[in-house]
């Protein structure tokens, strides 16, 4: 028996049984993707897998292997955010949103300046001789 010490043990995750993971991984793969002919091919490329699985996969009904896993984490980033959920990593994923900040905030600022440039080669068009 523990002592009582007022502090709650860690939480644990619950029992994931592999429908509701492949649920999950579908659900996940179709924000990103979306659940086109196209979607099915990029998760072929992905993996080297033969299109019902991919589109199993897709749709939540079949499970994933362990490489398999791993393959679509590397290529997807809501794939990877749901591993990251499930192990209950929740400074990884708040590295991982941050990183999705500076990458948008990168780009945004790629357009600004190329906006910018635009501009000054539009006023310096007309000026011209």
């Amino acid at each position: 028996m523990l002592p009582e010490t007022g502090r709650k043990l860690p939480r644990h995750l619950p029992p994931l049984r592999g429908a509701k993971l492949a649920e999950l991984l579908g659900h996940a793969l179709q924000s990103e993707l979306g659940a086109s002919r196209r979607a099915t091919k990029t998760v072929m490329g992905w993996t080297g897998v033969c299109d019902r699985a991919a589109r199993h996969w897709i749709n939540g009904s079949g499970g994933v292997s362990g490489i398999h896993l791993i393959q679509l984490a590397r290529q997807s980033d809501a794939v990877w955010r749901l591993v990251l959920e499930l192990s209950m990593r929740e400074e990884a994923i708040l590295g991982f949103d941050i990183h999705a900040a500076e990458v948008t905030l990168s780009r945004a600022l790629g357009s600004i300046e190329a906006l910018k440039r635009q501009a000054i080669a539009s006023r310096g068009k007309r000026r011209g001789p």
